[in-house]
C-alpha cells in the first residue's frame, strides 16, 4: 500500500484521454483512421501509415524493424516508435523537429524515405480524387467540409490522440493492490530507487524530454540527433527520451534500433545512467516490472 501511494504521487496513472481530445469528435477520428490506412496516399500506392505503425488486433503500433522501409524499399534513418499514447508527448520525433501532432501529421506522406509523395498538393489531390472521402469530411467538418491540409491535419491528430493504452500498472496505481505480483512490485520499487524517473518521468515515463547519449560510439555516429534541427553544437547526440509505456512490446530499442532485447537495453542504461550498477537478479525484476506497462489488449 505504501508503494502504491508513492507510485501514485511520483508517477501516476495514464489518463483516459489525451490533451486536446476534448475537441475531437468520433467523425474526426473516423476520418483520421481512414487516412491513416489509405495506401493510395503513398507514391507506390501499396503503403500506408499503418504499414509501419500496425494497430490492428494485438499489434502495438510499430513494425519491430530497426528502421522501417519506405515506398521503394528505402531505409529510414531512425527506429519507428509506437503511436500508442503519442498524444501525451510534447516531442514527436527523435530529434524534436515537431512538438505537436498537428504539425507532424503531413510529414510522413511527403518524406522521401517514407511515403514519398512529391508535395502536399499531391496528397490533397489524391484525397479529392477518391469520392468516398466526401461523406467523411462532411461528417467530420459539417461547417467546413473542404478537403484541405488543415482538416487533414486535424483528423489525423484526432485519430492519433485516441490511441490511449491501459496496463496492469495503471490498475495498481488506481488502487488494485493485487494487480502486480511480488517480483513486479520489487521491480517497481527498484525502478524508483535507482533513479529511472530522473529521465523517464511522469505517467508516460518519458516522451517529453531530451537526453544526450554518453557514448555515441555505441550508436550510429552519423546521426547527430537534435543538432540537425537546432544547429547548436551542444545538441550533438541529443535525442528524445522515449516513453517506457509498452516498452516490452516495441523492440528493437534506441533511436537507431540497434538493441534487439529489453535486457540489453536495460544493461546499456545501467552502464552509464543509473545511480549504481545492477546485479543480474535486479535486471530481471526490473524487466518484470517494465512488462506491466504494456497495454492489456496488445502483445505485438
Amino acid at each position: 500500500m505504501n508503494l502504491q501511494s508513492l507510485t501514485k504521487i511520483q508517477i501516476g496513472s495514464m489518463p483516459d484521454h489525451s490533451p486536446g481530445s476534448e475537441n475531437d469528435t468520433q467523425p474526426m477520428i473516423n476520418l483520421g483512421n481512414k487516412l491513416f490506412r489509405d495506401k493510395n496516399l503513398s507514391s507506390n500506392q501499396i503503403q500506408a501509415c499503418i504499414t509501419c505503425h500496425p494497430l490492428d488486433g494485438r499489434s502495438a503500433g510499430m513494425d519491430r524493424q530497426s528502421t522501417s522501409r519506405g515506398t521503394f524499399g528505402q531505409l529510414g534513418r531512425r527506429n519507428t516508435p509506437t503511436l500508442l499514447n503519442i498524444g501525451f508527448s510534447s516531442i514527436i520525433f527523435w530529434d524534436g523537429r515537431r512538438s505537436n501532432l498537428y504539425d507532424q501529421a503531413i510529414d510522413p506522406f511527403v518524406n522521401p524515405l517514407e511515403m514519398s509523395l512529391t508535395s502536399e498538393s499531391e496528397l490533397i489531390q489524391r484525397i479529392q480524387n477518391d469520392t468516398s472521402y466526401a461523406v467523411f469530411f462532411s461528417n467530420a467538418f459539417p461547417e467546413d467540409p473542404n478537403i484541405n491540409l488543415h482538416n487533414v491535419r486535424i483528423a489525423i491528430s484526432a485519430f492519433e490522440r485516441s490511441l490511449v493504452s491501459k496496463s496492469r500498472f495503471d490498475d495498481f496505481v488506481n488502487g488494485n493492490l493485487l494487480a502486480l505480483n511480488r517480483q513486479e512490485l520489487d521491480g517497481l520499487n527498484l525502478f524508483i530507487d535507482i533513479g529511472c524517473l530522473n529521465c523517464h518521468s511522469g505517467f508516460s515515463m518519458g516522451g517529453n524530454n531530451f537526453a544526450k547519449l554518453e557514448s555515441p560510439s555505441l550508436y550510429n555516429p552519423n546521426d547527430f540527433g537534435k543538432f540537425e534541427v537546432s544547429g547548436n553544437t551542444n545538441d550533438r547526440y541529443v535525442f528524445k527520451i522515449p516513453s517506457l509505456r509498452n516498452v516490452s512490446l516495441t523492440p528493437p530499442y534506441f533511436h537507431d534500433g540497434s538493441v534487439s532485447t529489453l535486457k540489453e537495453a536495460v544493461e546499456r542504461m545501467n552502464a552509464y545512467k543509473l545511480n549504481r550498477n545492477l546485479r543480474s537478479s535486479e535486471i530481471e525484476i526490473l524487466i518484470a516490472f517494465l512488462k506491466t506497462l504494456s497495454d492489456k489488449t496488445k502483445s505485438n
